[in-house]
């Protein structure tokens, strides 16, 4: 979209959070809050990003991607002058500006897209993005004049019990004309209980002013949440894991109980791959084709499953490759190994891939079968088609051979 440009505000503590860490850095489904944001932004095409930073200003850069512009609010004098300093990087740029906040992770593009659309194209001055909400409690609400047009938004802290009735209310996210946006800045004063520049009260100012003001109102109140405390962030992981779950089912994969399974942003899972109940696949997880996982299964970041390969309940899986075919039905660990076609994995068995100062491979070749309640102390090799019996020890640098057949503690060979 042209001639448009982005405010994202990210300098606030989580004091409500109780953390130290910022808040928008906090993960939902397996990364930073803030990076949803930036999606948002980079799936609008919108090229003029400014990221307003101030509290462990260091540590969100890190998170920022290439071409974000960063300015740091150095008091945390409120929305109004976070907008200022913003803007302050956005000198050579004219057209629509669009706010909005880091710890806003779920909004749809289809709907910022809407609000740009409607802001542009009636050649309004400022657009909200609102909604109507039953229990408003700790939302700003919409202010409208008796012909029903926007004449200001007042925060729940300064509200009086009148206002505190109103449903409709203001989600932070909002279009303003640069111009208009930098003349109503002007005139923002701390007149309320946390002595803050709010940058809300511009609306009032330009509806006073006579400059045209109106308003998108959304119908799904999720959109509209902002993570101020843990109970939201559960709340957000909550949603965005149903979506996550949504998309993954639409490209033809079964996910037999969605409310069960979490799967964080990122993984890849083929078609026709089932996922069974209180299954946890984490971010940097690829899953082939026809693949069934769970129930009680864990894959932690780094693991890749190829096609047709079977991980039953109670497994968890680290940084491990997994070739096609290959079967682990029952309770056991597989770290930092590498694991061949058509190996049988045996109920209860253990890579043991720390050796207390660093973590080791395990190489199991294909068409290998290891043994229930076999233990392979890292790094150690198993060859192809070899085979290790019932509760073999296969200690470190002690590898079988192909074709080889183990038994005991430690591991000997059998002829």
């Amino acid at each position: 979209m042209k001639n448009i440009a982005v405010i994202i505000l990210a300098a606030g503590k989580s004091v409500r959070m109780k953390s130290d860490i910022p808040k928008v850095l906090h993960p939902i489904c397996g990364r930073p809050c803030l990076s949803y944001v930036l999606d948002l932004a980079q799936s609008l095409k919108i090229k003029n990003v400014v990221a307003v930073l101030g509290y462990k200003a260091e540590e969100i850069k890190k998170q920022l991607p290439a071409g974000i512009k960063v300015v740091i609010q150095k008091r945390l004098l409120g929305t109004a002058d976070a907008v200022k300093e913003g803007l302050a990087a956005l000198k050579n740029f004219k057209g629509t500006v669009l706010v909005l906040y880091a710890d806003n992770p779920l909004l749809k593009k289809e709907t910022i897209k809407k609000l740009l659309e409607h802001h542009i194209k009636n050649n309004l001055d400022a657009t909200l993005l609102t909604v109507k909400k039953d229990e408003p409690a700790g939302y700003g609400r919409v202010l409208r004049d008796k012909y029903a047009s926007i004449c200001g938004i007042v925060e729940e802290k300064d509200a009086d019990d009148f206002q505190k009735d109103i449903k409709e209310i203001n989600t932070g996210i909002i279009c303003f004309n640069k111009d208009r946006l930098i003349y109503s800045l002007k005139s923002v004063r701390p007149d309320n209980r946390k002595k803050e520049y709010y940058l809300t009260d511009t609306i009032a100012i330009l509806y006073k002013n006579n400059y045209l003001i109106d308003s998108l109102t959304i119908t799904d109140i999720n959109e509209a949440l902002g993570i101020n405390s843990r109970q939201d962030l559960a709340k957000a992981n909550s949603i965005m894991r149903k979506r996550i779950n949504e998309k993954l089912m639409q490209k033809g994969i079964t996910i037999v109980d969605s409310d069960s399974t979490f799967i964080s942003y990122g993984a890849k899972i083929g078609q026709d791959t089932t996922i069974y109940p209180f299954t946890v696949i984490e971010t940097d997880v690829k899953i082939g084709k026809r693949c069934c996982v769970g129930p009680f299964a864990h894959l932690r970041a780094g693991t890749s499953l190829a096609d047709d390969v079977l991980l039953g309940n109670f497994s968890e899986v680290n940084r491990t490759k997994i070739s096609s075919k290959t079967i682990a039905k029952h309770f056991c660990y597989l770290g930092d190994s590498r694991i061949g076609r058509e190996v049988n994995i045996g109920a209860g068995t253990v890579t043991a891939n720390f050796d207390g100062k660093k973590k080791n491979i395990t190489v199991i070749k294909d068409k290998a079968f290891i043994g229930s309640d076999t233990v392979l102390v890292a790094p150690v090799k198993i060859g192809k088609c070899a085979r290790t019996g019932a509760g073999t020890v296969v200690t470190k640098n002690r590898d079988v051979c192909d074709g080889q057949t183990v038994v005991g503690v430690p591991a000997r060979p059998i002829t």
